[in-house]
């Protein structure tokens, strides 16, 4: 007989809501938490100016002299921060995604999430830069994903909506929203392309404390939400009849988790851009890591996309000195990669 691993549970004071974690997963995330903060560190200390560590944290807490404080928290932490959230935010919606399709290969945006967000956000870069405040470009962003993924729920249901034709459906909208992207940079002016490139590839230069409260806010809003669907995802895995026959209201909880994975991607694309390839690896990396119980998963997910981003950004901006390059230009050269080693992998299931 196997031996049942030793679990946590934490647990709502009227059981309305339960989480079930393995306590090695707990160590895996303390562990990751402790390196997420170390390199937080040492992002913000590494530049064209080498900052010790001692100093960075002297200047977060107030307790400098004083002579860091510019560099430190106007010009890098704001962009390590948002780095960390931003692929948090897309490794949670890629962990969604890939749990609810249960597909390998499933991430925002290889199913048209994050294209949903880059053609509108595009459109606004384009057609109303000057005329509307580039603080709604976020909004606009946001709508384009729902926008999206409500085009490609409406085309995937037929009494429902069954995974195989969500992927299916959104490839298709993925293709279609590229080459809308691609039409809105045709029209737009001369003087806009450079700025809508730069965000297309995916970028977290020039990042402010204002982009770093708005993904926080909204990562710490819907993290719990997410978490409160985790033994509905659990049950999920085993297909569609079996959790209907455990009592999972399958096709309402699915609705709610796409809309968090929604928000999660929108969000983190329309503050640094088309970052590829983070949805998909992240939550693969921490399957290795704690298995396939959601809770854990998505957790893990959150913190393995978050370094993947902040060392993208930190190679594109300290190997390359002057050049300041995209992180995102280093997600796809992992990413593609990683995404056709699966396709291999996985040939045979398709």
């Amino acid at each position: 007989m196997k031996r049942r691993k030793p679990t946590l549970t934490i647990r709502t004071r009227n059981d309305s809501m339960s989480l079930l974690i393995e306590k090695k997963s707990w160590l895996t995330i303390g562990v990751l938490f402790l390196i997420t903060l170390v390199t937080i560190v040492a992002g913000a200390g590494l530049g064209n100016g080498f900052i010790p560590p001692a100093q960075v944290l002297t200047t977060v807490l107030g307790t400098g002299s004083g002579e860091h404080d510019f560099i430190i928290m106007t010009l890098r932490m704001p962009r390590v921060l948002v780095a960390v959230l931003v692929g948090a935010a897309l490794g949670i919606s890629g962990a969604i995604l890939q749990s609810i399709i249960r597909n390998p290969l499933a991430s925002p945006d290889v199913i048209g999430i994050t294209g949903g967000a880059a053609v509108a956000a595009v459109g606004f870069v384009s057609l109303l830069s000057g005329q509307v405040s580039i603080k709604f470009m976020p909004l606009a962003a946001t709508i384009g994903a729902l926008l999206a993924s409500f085009i490609i729920y409406v085309l995937a249901w037929r009494k429902g909506v069954t995974p195989i034709r969500l992927v299916l459906i959104g490839i298709g909208m993925s293709a279609v929203t590229g080459a809308g992207t691609t039409f809105m940079l045709v029209q737009s002016p001369h003087y806009s392309l450079g700025k809508a490139y730069t965000w297309l590839t995916g970028s977290v230069y020039g990042s402010t404390w204002d982009n770093v409260w708005l993904i926080l806010w909204t990562a710490v809003i819907l993290l719990p939400f997410t978490l409160f669907f985790a033994r509905s995802l659990d049950a999920q895995q085993f297909g569609d009849d079996v959790a209907s026959g455990l009592g999972v209201a399958v096709q309402r909880h699915r609705v709610f988790l796409v809309l968090i994975s929604v928000l999660l991607a929108g969000i983190a694309v329309a503050v640094a851009g088309t970052v590829g390839f983070v949805g998909l690896i992240a939550p693969h990396i921490a399957r290795k890591l704690v298995g396939r119980p959601f809770g854990s998963l998505v957790m893990v997910s959150a913190f393995i996309g978050g370094l993947l981003v902040l060392g993208a950004d930190l190679i594109g901006r300290t190997a390359f000195y002057p050049l300041d390059v995209p992180a995102g230009v280093f997600t796809a050269g992992v990413g593609a990669p990683f995404f056709l080693y699966l396709l291999f992998k996985n040939r045979n299931q398709f």
